[in-house]
């Protein structure tokens, strides 16, 4: 394979960022006076992206710069930071990194569900502040004879109901259509679900279509012994309308990994003591960072190879 130009944007591991400067000539954009000479002198020579962590989002504007653009290899399973309709509109393949990181985001749903519904966290706190030497833990809330909605039945979600089967919760979905060969009942619309269940596990897509999906209504309807997990994106969830359910008890507890205007945190979900909080680490170990940026070269190799590329998204497919 010749060696294309590339642009990155964003950051990778060590092994994926040795494999992208062996194959590929690579560029970094810059700002201000820098992004305007990139743009002028580089910009026309620029064949594909590779979007690592950490990066801003991939406009139109961003590609409209790049006339000769012709891949984004995204980081991640959401791609919603990518215009894939400017993309899809121009020609341009995008690609994503499914399927490796499903099994480390299960993990951490579930270690959100657990440490929400047991109050690990409060306890540890508890604990290190001496307060064992006074008295006892609060007893807390329990996952037995509890009923599990998953918005979001795709690879993630599936990885998800396993875990859940094998602490006996019950389980049920939602998504934009019935699966078939899938033994879960299934209900038309969240709130719908979240009035069945009492944990309801946001594993869904972010943009225009599943903007604040859990609002007030679907809070209400999960009730006073609800538990919300959000694994997706802090978009799905009306976060506003989050505090004060927490505030006023509608619902009893969430875990959250992902937020509305990522890395900042409303003061008023901090100050809270029902809520879990972590820092969107739901893939975040080596191993599964390292597969992940592995496929990004991988999707790019494949292309300039004349190949497809291994996970491209379904609003770009590769024509060849």
């Amino acid at each position: 394979m010749q060696k294309v130009d590339i642009l990155q944007i964003g950051n990778f591991l060590s092994d994926a960022q040795k494999k992208l400067e062996e194959n590929f000539n690579l560029h970094s954009m810059g700002e201000g006076e820098d992004k305007a000479r990139f743009l002028k002198e580089a910009g026309p020579k620029i064949v594909g992206i590779a979007a690592g962590s950490g990066r801003p989002a991939i406009s139109a504007e961003v590609m409209g710069n790049l006339p000769n653009l012709k891949i984004v290899a995204g980081f991640g399973v959401g791609y919603d930071d990518i215009d894939v309709v400017h993309a899809a509109n121009h020609g341009v393949t995008v690609a994503n990194t499914p399927g490796v990181l499903d099994e480390e985001v299960a993990d951490t749903a579930l270690s959100l569900l657990l440490a929400t519904t047991r109050r690990i966290p409060q306890a540890d706190r508890f604990l290190r502040s001496g307060k064992w030497l006074k008295e006892s833990f609060p007893l807390t809330s329990t996952l037995r004879n509890r009923k599990a909605g998953i918005v979001g039945l795709g690879r993630i979600g599936k990885a998800i109901a396993r875990r859940l089967q094998a602490f006996g919760v019950s389980i049920s979905y939602h998504g934009r259509n019935r699966q078939t060969g899938v033994e879960f009942p299934y209900y038309q619309s969240i709130r719908e679900l979240a009035e069945a269940v009492d944990i309801l596990i946001m594993i869904i897509p972010g943009g225009k279509e599943t903007y604040h999906a859990v609002n007030a209504d679907v809070l209400r309807a999960l009730g006073p012994d609800g538990i919300l997990i959000n694994v997706a994106r802090g978009t799905v969830v009306d976060e506003a309308a989050l505090v004060e359910a927490l505030r006023s008890n509608i619902i009893l507890a969430a875990g959250l990994d992902v937020f509305e205007k990522e890395p900042q945190v409303p003061e008023e979900l901090i100050a809270l003591d029902n809520v879990v909080l972590t820092p969107h680490v739901g893939s975040a170990t080596l191993h599964t960072r390292n597969a992940m940026g592995n496929l990004v070269v991988d999707n790019l190799t494949a292309f300039f190879s004349g190949k497809a590329p291994i996970t491209p998204v379904p609003e770009t497919p590769w024509r060849g």
